[in-house]
């Protein structure tokens, strides 16, 4: 299940491709608009800023912005930046030891499959195609 973090993430991702033409948004704006506490987003950036997702300037005229077009920012890129692994069991995770039933598990193939078809989806979709969405 994907966590506030991540939905949030997205909607601020999104926010900042509507609205910063490429200057930066101060988040107190952000926050506003999408109706997320400054404090949350706080925890929240500090991602997305070491994905290189988004850059942030401190200061009179700061803010965020993101890094890139919109086309470019698969959404399995952002969810795996503030989500982490989004395999759907554990032994799937990247950072999991080997499973010693493996060779003998019945379920593997079909956990593979889900999480391929998973990261296939939102790795084929982009923040350009959210963007789209609410026009």
């Amino acid at each position: 299940m994907i966590s506030t973090k991540g939905r949030y993430a997205l909607r601020v991702m999104v926010d900042l491709a509507e609205h910063a033409n490429g200057g930066y948004l101060a988040m107190r704006e952000v926050a506003k608009r999408q109706e997320i506490s400054l404090k949350y987003l706080e925890r929240i950036l500090p991602l997305l800023v070491d994905g290189g997702l988004v850059e942030g300037l401190r200061g009179k005229g700061g803010g965020y912005r993101l890094t890139r077009d919109p086309s470019e920012y698969p959404i399995g890129e952002i969810l795996r930046q503030t989500e982490g692994d989004l395999a759907p069991v554990s032994c799937l995770e990247c950072s999991a030891a080997p499973c010693p039933r493996s060779a003998d598990c019945r379920t593997l193939a079909l956990w593979q499959e889900l999480n391929r078809r998973v990261n296939d989806f939102l790795d084929s979709k982009t923040l350009a195609d959210l963007m789209q969405t609410g026009s």
